[in-house]
């Protein structure tokens, strides 16, 4: 981020925050060190455990990052196994419709390195899978992505580095998956109005946002 004297932000500490933590040595006398069976989870490919973890998983977050350093974090879900498991050492995502901001492509395109988390509803532990990712437009794998018909166009093609399961305290603290401790429907945020605000065009609504997003729902899925 460029400040108004030009000086690139993202070299230097952030100023609004007082007590900073500097180094790895301060870190670590804090937080300590991780466990034996934390330090060797890691494996380097999708044994069967991985691949039928993501088999069954409907859901997941795509992390990635510019040249710059540029972070985006981007959810992406289907039906489960909707991320296609080719090998021990490859997997494909599919690109389905969006908005066509195309943020995790065009970091893939300057930064290959990407970060997943799998999720299964109803499962606190999650799957992480750390990689080198490329854009793909390969025929015979794409052909095999197909819904109602419609095939994607392209696809994200990951080398695998790492895959390890990760611990479900988040989802535990959270309460994701208890439906008790959801908000009312009442309560929730609306979408529509948010765009509509975030937006400031003139004469956009709530009601055309949400119109907009209804359309997009039912008739551009795939």
């Amino acid at each position: 981020m460029e400040t108004e004297n030009g000086v690139n932000a993202a070299v230097y500490p952030l100023s609004s925050f007082e007590h900073q933590i500097a180094s790895e040595e301060e870190l670590r006398e804090l937080l300590g060190h991780p466990s034996t069976l934390v330090r060797n989870k890691v494996i380097d490919h999708l044994d069967h455990h991985c691949c039928e973890f993501i088999r069954l998983s409907p859901y997941a977050v795509l992390s990635t990052c510019n040249s710059d350093g540029r972070c985006d974090a981007s959810p992406r879900g289907d039906a489960p196994g909707f991320a296609r498991v080719l090998d021990e050492r490859r997997l494909v995502i599919p690109e389905r419709p969006g908005n066509r901001r195309m943020d995790s492509l065009l970091n893939i395109l300057s930064n290959p390195h990407v970060g997943i988390i799998f999720m299964i509803p109803g499962l606190e532990e999650t799957l992480r899978v750390n990689g080198s990712a490329c854009v793909i437009r390969d025929e015979f794998i794409l052909s095999e992505m197909d819904v109602n018909g419609r095939r994607p166009l392209v696809g994200i093609g990951i080398e695998v580095e790492e895959c390890y399961i990760h611990c479900a305290k988040a989802l535990k603290r959270s309460r994701l998956w208890q439906s008790d401790s959801w908000p009312s429907p009442s309560e929730l945020p609306n979408p529509a109005k948010i765009l509509a605000e975030h937006a400031a065009i003139p004469d956009l609504t709530p009601a055309k946002v949400g119109e907009t997003l209804r359309d997009s729902y039912t008739n551009r899925l795939y």
